[in-house]
Order: C-alpha cells, then sequence, then structure tokens
C-alpha cells in the first residue's frame, strides 16, 4: 500500500509545483512602477497665432488725370526715390485746356484795358461837366448823365477784374490737371505692384484709378489675427517672435497696438473706410488683430507671407522641470500640485509642488522636486507574463 502512494504522492507534489511555478512566472500580477528622472530645461509660455507679413510703410500711386499711359519708367521690385518720374500720361486734353485758358484770360485782359480807358474818359467828362455846372453854362441832366456812365464804367471794370480772377484759378486748375499727367514718386521705396499696362486708358473722372504700390520693405509689420480668448493675455510691449514657412529663421519684436475691434469684410469694390459693423454669425470665432513691427535690413521678408507667430507670456531658462502629466492640481490653491516620487528602495512617497511658468506639457518646479529624483508618472498591475512576452 506505500508502495502504490508514494508515486502519487510525488505526482500530486510535481503537480503543485508546477502550478506555482506556472503562476509565479505567467499568472502573477506585478506592481509596476513609471517614473521619471527630475532634471533642468528651458520653458517658455506663449500665445500662438497666425499672421500675415506686410509692409509698415506704403502707398498706392493712382492717377487723377485721364488719358492713355504713354510711358511706364519702372518695374515690380525697382527701387526708386521721392520726386522719381514713374508714370507719362498723353496730355494732349489737359494741355488744350490750358491753351484756352490762357487765350480767354489774354481776352480779359485785353477787356479790362479798354475798360479802364473807357473808365478814365467817364472820370474825366464827369469832372468836366462838375466844373461847367459851378459856372452855370451846362444842365444839371448832363451831370447826371456823365456821373452814372462813370459809375457803370467803374462796375465794368469790376466785373472784368472778377472774370480775370475765376479765369486764373481756371488756368491753375487745369495746368495742375496737365502736371497730374506726370506721376512722380511720393515716397523712396520698393515698386511691389504694377497694375498698369502703357496704352492703357484711364478714366478718373469718378474714381482714382491705382496704377502701382510703393513700399518700404526695411520695415515690416506683421498683422496677427488672434482669438477673442487669448487676446486679453496680450499687452503692448509683449516680446513676440515668428517664423515662416521653408524658413528656420526666427524674427523677434514686441507688440505694438492691439486693434480695438476685429476688421470688418470689404465688399467687392468697396473700401475699408466708413464700412458697417458686420456681426459675427452665432458660434464664429472673433479674431482681433495685432500688430509688431520688424526689421527686414535683407529683403528675407516680403509682403503677404505666412506668419506662425509666438506671444511670450513668460520664459525661464535651466530650471527645474517636470512634466504636467505627473502633477495633480490643488483646486483651492493655483500653482500648487501633489506628486508622487519613487525613492531608492522602491517607496512612494507624496510631495507639494509648487510650479511657476509652464507651458502644455511642463511646467517650472520652485519647490518640492529636486534633479536627479524620480517622479511617478504612473502605477500599474500586470501579469508576469505580460513582462515576459512583451514584443
Amino acid at each position: 500500500m506505500k508502495n502504490i502512494l508514494r508515486p502519487r504522492v510525488a505526482v500530486v507534489f510535481v503537480l503543485v509545483l508546477l502550478g506555482f511555478f506556472l503562476w509565479w512566472t505567467l499568472l502573477r500580477t506585478t506592481e509596476v512602477i513609471d517614473a521619471v528622472a527630475i532634471g533642468r530645461g528651458d520653458i517658455e509660455s506663449n500665445i500662438t497665432a497666425l499672421g500675415v507679413v506686410q509692409p509698415r510703410s506704403y502707398v498706392d500711386v493712382g492717377a487723377q488725370a485721364s488719358g492713355e499711359i504713354r510711358h511706364i519708367h519702372v518695374r515690380p521690385g525697382d527701387v526708386v526715390h521721392r520726386g522719381q518720374l514713374l508714370v507719362e500720361i498723353d496730355p494732349s486734353v489737359q494741355q488744350s485746356k490750358v491753351d484756352a485758358d490762357r487765350a480767354a484770360l489774354d481776352g480779359l485782359r485785353a477787356r479790362q484795358a479798354a475798360a479802364e480807358a473807357q473808365r478814365t474818359l467817364a472820370a474825366q467828362e464827369a469832372d468836366r461837366q462838375h466844373r461847367m455846372a459851378a459856372e452855370g453854362s451846362t444842365r444839371a441832366q448832363d451831370v447826371q448823365n456823365a456821373e452814372a456812365n462813370f459809375r457803370v464804367a467803374s462796375a465794368q471794370l469790376e466785373d472784368l477784374r472778377a472774370q480775370i480772377v475765376g479765369q486764373s484759378s481756371t488756368l491753375k486748375g487745369d495746368e495742375a490737371q496737365l502736371g497730374y499727367t506726370r506721376i512722380y514718386a511720393p515716397m523712396d521705396g520698393t515698386v511691389v505692384t504694377l497694375d498698369a499696362r502703357e496704352g492703357q486708358t484711364l478714366n478718373a473722372t469718378y474714381q482714382t484709378p491705382t496704377i502701382l504700390r510703393i513700399a518700404d520693405l526695411s520695415m515690416m509689420t506683421v498683422w496677427t489675427e488672434v482669438s477673442e480668448a487669448d487676446v486679453r493675455r496680450i499687452r503692448p510691449g509683449m516680446p513676440v517672435y515668428f517664423t515662416t514657412l521653408g524658413d528656420d529663421r526666427r524674427w523677434t519684436g514686441q507688440v505694438r497696438q492691439i486693434l480695438p475691434a476685429p476688421p470688418n469684410p470689404t465688399p467687392p469694390g468697396g473700401t475699408e473706410a466708413g464700412q458697417q459693423q458686420n456681426t459675427p454669425a452665432a458660434g464664429k470665432v472673433v479674431l482681433y488683430t495685432v500688430l509688431f513691427d520688424v526689421a527686414n535690413a535683407d529683403g528675407a521678408l516680403m509682403p503677404q507671407m505666412s506668419a506662425q507667430v509666438f506671444f511670450v507670456q513668460a520664459r525661464a531658462a535651466h530650471v527645474v522641470v517636470a512634466p504636467l502629466t505627473a502633477l495633480t492640481p490643488i483646486a483651492s490653491r493655483p500653482g500648487w500640485y501633489t506628486a508622487r516620487v519613487e525613492q531608492a528602495n522602491g517607496d512612494v512617497v507624496h510631495r507639494t509642488v509648487h510650479t511657476g511658468v509652464h507651458d502644455r506639457l511642463t511646467a517650472e518646479v520652485l519647490s518640492g522636486l529636486d534633479v536627479g529624483e524620480h517622479l511617478v508618472t504612473a502605477i500599474r498591475h500586470e501579469r508576469a507574463a505580460e513582462g515576459r512576452f512583451r514584443w
């Protein structure tokens, strides 16, 4: 009987050992602590937005005289100086008006000379009649006629003088129109657009046709669209930087101005000035315009370039940093968190952490954590088999 039980006991013992081995190696649940080492780094809190690069100073050069464009002396990209001749318009119509005005003015001046002679003669006749009346050798009617003739001659002379003043003013206006047929640069800069061609006929009767745009490209302005949720955190003088597509360079500046109202959509053919304020549609994010300037000495920035803009709220360099995902905020104490720290013996302790500057992922640690400590990011339980057979 003992000989029969021994093999059974041995089999049971082996099965128990095998089961314990399988449980220990495959089915046993273990606690795994995920932790990251605390180190130092740079951190920046910023507000991101999109913008467009534009020249800070520019002028649209238009035509105040109608007519055919005879010659354009510049091309896009040309650097021009104030007073330089840009465009010549056919002056035939304006020149004919000036010639007619001068002829009419000469005629009025000739009539003025004749009227002055008539007035002088009328004055002499009136004086003679008065002397004769004193001697009793003329009639009272003749004296009255002489005085009336003198007054009529004086009035005619004044009328001609007024006509000469009016005709001189008309001549000056037409001479100005003649001068408008030669268009000069109003400022130093670069021709960035040219909207007209030689031989094109311009009609400046009802509106001023735009011929070209001159811009000073040495200083650019970034027109940035900031959402209503972020615009309150931006202030004049705040540091800002941006990058452009295809260029890793970083341009820096400071906020110059925050426009008090969002831009109005401009209808086709309309102008920005005097447009009625449009109410944003329900649910649509309102965007406000923030302006800042940047030097463009090398000309790398060009009008209409897209910009990824970063408004810097705060910066901290070479400070202790920790991931925000491993910190639990304390609701009653802004800027304070609780954290779990893994000690050298494997124990996990809780700490109260005070933070400073933070971005979306990390925060500056002011107190509560030191460099080299291991901050617990997660504590999880897994079966032993998961650790052994993880691919």
